[in-house]
This record gives C-alpha cells, sequence and structure tokens, in this order.
C-alpha cells in the first residue's frame, strides 16, 4: 500500500518503508531525522517540469499529465518498482512541499495506482 507524508513530518512505525521521492534535499533536515529507507530522486519530476508547475492549483491537472508521461519515457522500471514494493506492505512516499495535496508524491501515487492491476505486472516499459 502506498501513502505519502510531509518528509519534515516526525516517523512513524507505520511508515513502513519511508522513501523520498524529491530530486532536492529538504532544506533543514538532517538524514537521521529524515529517517529514510531510500531516497529515490531520479523518479521525481524534471527540473524543467518542477519549476513549470510551481505548485499552482490551476496547473495541477496537467502537471500530473506531463509527470506520467515523463515517468512513462524515463522511469517505468522505477515506478514498477515501487508497485512491486507496495505489494502486502506500506510504502511511504516523503515529499517536502508544504501542499498536502498537490505534489509530487501525490501525483506519483496516483499514477502509480492506475497500473496497479495485475494485467501491468508484464514489462516495466509498459507501465502506464
Amino acid at each position: 500500500m502506498l501513502e505519502i507524508k510531509r518528509v519534515y513530518d516526525p516517523p512513524a512505525p507505520d511508515d513502513g518503508m519511508r522513501i523520498l521521492v524529491d530530486r532536492l534535499w529538504p532544506r533543514g533536515l538532517s538524514k537521521a531525522r529524515a529517517a529514510l529507507d531510500e531516497w529515490n530522486k531520479e523518479i521525481a519530476p524534471s527540473d524543467a517540469l518542477r519549476r513549470w508547475f510551481g505548485h499552482r492549483p490551476e496547473r495541477w491537472e496537467e502537471f500530473k499529465a506531463r509527470y506520467a508521461q515523463e515517468i512513462r519515457e524515463r522511469h517505468a522500471e522505477d515506478a514498477a518498482r515501487l508497485r512491486r514494493l507496495a505489494r502486502g506492505r506500506v510504502v511511504t512516499l516523503l515529499f517536502a512541499a508544504r501542499e498536502p495535496h498537490m505534489n509530487n508524491a501525490a501525483a506519483l501515487k496516483e499514477i502509480i495506482a492506475r497500473r496497479a492491476g495485475p494485467q501491468s505486472v508484464a514489462k516495466p516499459s509498459s507501465f502506464i
């Protein structure tokens, strides 16, 4: 099961595997306080897409579509791996943004959930 959580929030036992999915390290946060199992910066949106979005609510739907395209073209294997990790256990995707609902981790969770059926296991390239 995939969950999302702000990386600045205290870790909890029910977080399961904690994976930071931001390209940049969160400001002012020590590695010890982050309590990460993994930092997967490769699956984060490109710098160009991140800057274009700028956390502007009117761009949210287009951001998700563009991010899904980036994942299809460049990170299908990473996304498929996250989906596999989340089968039968909790994986918490961590993000640094202040906005709890419109951020790259929320978009990534939605993108992965769209392809969570057994038919999508065949090939990473057919992820989305």
